[in-house]
């Protein structure tokens, strides 16, 4: 209870929808979310209980940035640009950890999770304790369920990204589900640049043929976004104001 507000702009926060009593629409979920790095500045403020808490979230923060900065670097350089290219913002950027917890539900048909959405974030890393999670297939609009692998984690390119490669990458929609017998728990590590840094197109991906077709934006901005808005009912999404209204 001492953790719980609205305030989206918060380090440390729990709650059940993004506002509680506000949205029109409440999600069947309970979440905490926290900053993660750097680790040092934000630990103290993390919950006290579980005792074990800080010091096993820590850990796994620590090892699931490697393994998103080596996605990153890898999705950079498939762009073809430098290696290089944006290395030290992401090393230096937000870390957003949101653990999410989905009770069971008696009627799952007609309730969710989560509604669809794609996430703000350059990438997200996704541990998920049983199946629940799905994607929007747009080749024939139908979601699709991600199975549930043990001890596997679920990569998602997110709005930055898209921003980044002109639509080269598109972010991933995805809704989460619910379960009548059991709770589901995910952990989910966003990655962004930091809080006020400017993700933009690489210019090295925009010529006469592919025009600039989105707005440079930032986490900031994002949570800005999301305190004035309706998020709960799935149909404001972030990346579409960061469109270029020619090419929506």
């Amino acid at each position: 209870m001492e953790l719980m507000s609205n305030d989206v702009h918060k380090p440390v926060r729990c709650g059940t929808s993004i506002k509680d009593g506000v949205d029109k629409v409440q999600f069947w979920r309970v979440f905490l979310k926290h900053y993660a790095h750097p680790l040092k500045d934000w630990v103290h403020m993390w919950p006290e209980n579980p005792k074990d808490y800080r010091e096993k979230m820590g850990r796994y923060c620590q090892e699931v940035k490697k393994v998103g900065l080596e996605v990153m670097k890898a999705i950079v350089e498939s762009l073809e640009l430098n290696p290089s290219y944006i290395t030290k913002e992401i090393e230096d950027g937000m870390q957003v950890m949101a653990v999410n917890c989905y009770p069971p539900c008696p009627q799952p048909e007609i309730a969710l999770g989560l509604p669809p959405h794609s996430d703000y974030s350059c990438l997200t890393i996704l541990y998920q304790s049983c199946q629940g999670l799905q994607i929007m297939d747009f080749e024939d609009n139908t979601w699709k369920a991600i199975p549930h692998i043990p001890g596997a984690l679920q990569v998602h390119v997110g709005d930055h990204f898209e921003v980044l490669s002109n639509g080269l990458y598109k972010s991933v929609v995805h809704r989460a589900t619910l379960n009548r017998d059991s709770t589901r728990i995910s952990l989910t590590s966003l990655f962004s640049l930091g809080m006020d840094d400017k993700m933009e197109t690489a210019k090295e991906l925009v010529d006469d043929q592919n025009p600039k077709k989105y707005r440079e934006s930032s986490f900031r901005d994002f949570l800005d976004f999301l305190s004035t808005n309706d998020f709960s009912e799935g149909n404001n999404n972030f990346i579409d104001i960061l469109k270029i209204k020619n090419y929506n």
